[in-house]
């Protein structure tokens, strides 16, 4: 691995554009590729070159990074080009939030084919921690591809834990967005009460601050749900959806139950079915707001 790698980056989307920005204002070379080339045109502004393929940017790059929607997507992107194009001393570190059995095995299928090594490296922060590096990173490798991880993907986060073997970043991102999405539908219904009840709702987020009952998520959407502000989208109810899905087909793995994070599943499903499958979670407010409120 050269002392400063360059960078294959694909998957320029709401979390992948300031990831990319980020990486090359601390100096990388950046090779980018997006099925959408329209998106990429402030990262080329930027100094990122484009690549016409996903085979071409494995062949240009020492580490490729991964930022893409769902398991099949990362799988379409390895067997499409990165295993054409892989070789034993370049790595992929995945951002992705994919199935774990499905991250182990295509760890394996691409070790076995060209040598190359795989981090599961999921984040979580959303956009506003990708713009100011200040994400949450949990990782998933052997020692010494963590290590390059960890000083490839500096720039982008406040904390990288390593969780253990591949896999085990995408099972600790599961954990989290289990918090993360039940979290989000108590403060939908919360502030609807609030609001029913002849609260200033505006005010919680600022009432609760330091408390038990404080987070990220209650200082981000609470004002968002109290004003029905919900641009622009920060992330996506979709995702939200996805990883709830892996939890539930994971804990059925395993013969345990998830009851709450079940019922959230099916609460954001519900919400998709209404048209948010594309919005942001602040619209969740939606499903507890009166009609003739």
């Amino acid at each position: 691995m050269n002392i400063t790698p360059t960078l294959g980056f694909i998957g320029i989307g709401l979390m992948g554009k300031p990831m990319v920005l980020r990486l090359l204002n601390a100096g990388f070379n950046v090779n980018v590729w997006n099925r959408s080339p329209e998106k990429l045109t402030q990262v080329l502004a930027a100094g990122a070159h484009a690549c016409d393929t996903i085979s071409a940017l494995t062949t240009a790059s020492d580490v490729i990074l991964l930022c893409l929607a769902d398991t099949s997507v990362v799988e379409n992107a390895v067997h499409q080009g990165i295993m054409r194009s892989g070789s034993p001393e370049k790595l992929v570190v995945d951002l992705s939030s994919s199935y774990p059995e499905a991250t182990r095995r295509l760890a394996a299928q691409v070790y076995e084919h060209c040598g190359m090594g795989w981090v599961d490296a999921p984040v979580s922060g959303g956009v506003s921690g990708a713009e100011q590096g200040s994400l949450a990173i949990m990782a998933g490798g052997s020692e010494e591809s963590i290590a390059v991880a960890c000083a490839v993907l500096a720039p982008l986060y406040k904390q990288l834990t390593h969780m253990g073997d591949v896999g085990s970043g995408q099972v600790t991102k599961i954990c989290n967005q289990m918090i993360v999405s039940c979290n989000v539908l108590v403060i939908a219904e919360m502030i609807a009460l609030a609001q029913q009840a002849g609260v200033d709702a505006e005010k919680i987020a600022q009432a609760l601050a330091g408390g038990f009952a404080d987070s990220k998520p209650l200082q981000i959407l609470a004002p968002e749900m109290a004003t029905g502000t919900f641009e622009p989208v920060k992330w996506r109810v979709k995702t939200l959806l996805k990883d709830l899905n892996m939890a539930v087909d994971i804990a059925n793995q395993h013969g345990n139950s998830i009851p709450m994070s079940g019922l959230a599943a099916q609460l954001m499903q519900l919400h998709c079915l209404n048209g948010g499958r594309e919005q942001d979670p602040a619209t969740l407010i939606n499903l507890y707001s009166r009609p003739d409120a």
